[in-house]
């Protein structure tokens, strides 16, 4: 190998041949070793080390200690410095899960009176229930401190450009849950209904944002001519509402998908919710129940809630629904895999986080129910078959609302929303809403 690298091995060896020398002359012109070299006897020499040879071997050793010294100092200085800066860039999540594994360990403290009661310990199935919670509790701190890393990364670097804003200053705001309601430019009776019905106006809508934690916003993008007599009709309804969410998108039938993805991208980089929920605006929804069935699943991560389905996967060219790629769910006949049908959905912060973050290489499908469940299939998500947010329209949600049983949401399968909904909203809301003041008596 030496040979190889340019290196002449005789050469080497007469080099080798003259350190041996050397090294032999400075044993013997010191004094010599405690021990010969080579073939010379092996016996101790009565002749003492010379002062010259003393010195410089304490000499050595100093110099090796101060070296050995300064390496350890060096390594603890850097040690403590690296663990300090994760101190100060992360003092949120150290928290957290120090306060969420000191609740666990308090559930094993055997010197805990709570634990026993007259000297018998706690029913089993309580401490198993009570030690699952807290485990949940300490699962959904660490997604939601990872993801909102994350989040705060893609902030910085693509926030400003996923949404039209007034002022480039614009400030995160808290809430419990951002409602978008997909619309369209030809929806405006469709808006009008809502408004008149389900959605509060005005005052009672900024009352609702700011007590509640709740935002609802009409989801459009543009038109395919930006600033035409489309775009103008939005702007003039929103200086008259302002209930909009404007996305940088051009509106069709065909981009539900990514709209869709594009809506949670930009909702998640305006506020900061629990939950993100998408819904159509011929569908008619009870907030007050809509709020409970959200608070129900707030401590847990990674949440998918909706009316879950599994519909046949249509190969057909011309029909409604048609999937272009249905050659990638297998043979001919086959279906979907579990999503929530696309009236109504929500999911939680952490899955908005996991859109936002990677929403340029998420596929989209043609049906946009069909494309989240897709992004969510083989990730770590708990799919909430909740079927009070797929009721029918009177007599159906009516019946279940004089049980007891109010609907989260009510529309037609056969319409895929309230067939006509601008003349039925009205009709829908009185046989089967809530009551006006069901939603400012939720406490959750």
């Amino acid at each position: 190998m030496e040979f190889a690298k340019g290196k002449n091995p005789r050469l080497l060896a007469s080099k080798k041949t003259k350190l041996t020398v050397g090294l032999r002359r400075l044993m013997h012109t010191a004094g010599g070793w405690p021990w010969q070299l080579e073939n010379e006897p092996r016996k101790m020499r009565g002749k003492a080390l010379s002062g010259k040879v003393i010195i410089v071997l304490c000499i050595a050793c100093f110099l090796a200690g101060s070296v050995v010294r300064s390496w350890t100092s060096t390594h603890h200085t850097l040690q403590k410095n690296d663990d300090e800066q994760q101190e100060r860039e992360f003092p949120i999540i150290r928290h957290h899960v120090s306060k969420q594994l000191a609740e666990v360990r308090s559930d094993f403290d055997p010197k805990n009176p709570s634990n026993f009661v007259e000297g018998k310990s706690v029913d089993i199935m309580e401490e198993v229930t009570s030690t699952h919670q807290a485990i949940q509790s300490l699962d959904k701190t660490i997604s939601a401190l990872e993801m909102e890393l994350a989040v705060a990364r893609t902030r910085s670097i693509d926030g400003q450009n996923s949404v039209e804003r007034a002022s480039t200053n614009h400030s995160l705001q808290k809430a419990f849950v951002v409602i978008g309601i997909n619309t369209a430019f030809s929806s405006k009776k469709r808006r009008h209904s809502v408004r008149e019905t389900w959605m509060p106006t005005g005052a009672k809508l900024k009352k609702l944002e700011e007590e509640k934690g709740i935002v609802i916003k009409f989801v459009i993008g543009h038109s395919a001519t930006p600033g035409g007599v489309l775009d103008r009709a939005i702007d003039e309804e929103e200086a008259e509402f302002h209930d909009f969410l404007r996305l940088k998108h051009v509106e069709g039938y065909h981009e539900l998908s990514t709209k869709t993805r594009l809506y949670f991208s930009t909702a998640i980089t305006i506020w900061d919710a629990e939950f993100y929920l998408k819904v159509d605006d011929d569908v008619h929804v009870n907030l007050g129940m809509l709020m409970n069935t959200l608070a129900r699943h707030r401590s847990k991560p990674r949440i998918y809630i909706g009316c879950m389905k599994s519909g046949p996967v249509l190969s057909q060219e011309g029909v409604k629904y048609h999937e272009p790629e249905y050659w990638k769910f297998g043979e001919e006949g086959n279906k979907y895999f579990r999503h929530a049908t696309g009236q109504i959905y929500a999911i939680s912060k952490d899955l908005a986080a996991y859109i936002s973050i990677n929403s340029p290489i998420l596929h989209r499908y043609a049906n946009e129910d069909v494309s989240l469940g897709a992004w969510f299939l083989g990730l770590e998500v708990e799919h909430v078959d909740d079927r009070s947010m797929c009721c029918g329209t009177p007599p159906d949600c009516e019946w279940k609302a004089r049980a007891g049983n109010v609907c989260v949401a009510s529309f037609d399968w056969s319409c895929s929303g309230i067939c006509k909904s601008v003349e039925r909203m009205k009709e829908v809301h009185q046989s089967c809403g809530e009551g006006d003041d069901a939603l400012w008596n939720v406490d959750f």
